[in-house]
């Protein structure tokens, strides 16, 4: 499975996404209706995307892992013994 189809990295795309719209604009662009403005939203959002893209970047190695041990122990010996 290739890395762009794991939903981590998308999650964290967008939530870079919307911390750079609340860099760019402000605080009160990015909050939900009737919430309280937080002066750190933007970079909570920012660490959730670090947070997403760290998740992704060790799930997938995880993933890379299992199918190396799952190959490898699908492949049969190629030189049959001898006695």
């Amino acid at each position: 499975m290739g890395w762009w189809k794991k939903t981590d990295f998308w999650i964290a795309l967008i939530l870079f996404i919307i911390s750079m719209i609340g860099f760019a604009r402000g605080n009160e662009a990015i909050a939900d209706p009737g919430q309280d403005v937080d002066p750190r939203l933007a970079w909570l959002y920012l660490l959730a995307a670090v947070i997403m893209l760290v998740n992704g970047i060790l799930s997938h190695r995880q993933h890379l892992r299992e199918l190396k041990a799952q190959k490898a122990q699908q492949i049969p010996e190629t030189s049959p013994q001898r006695r």
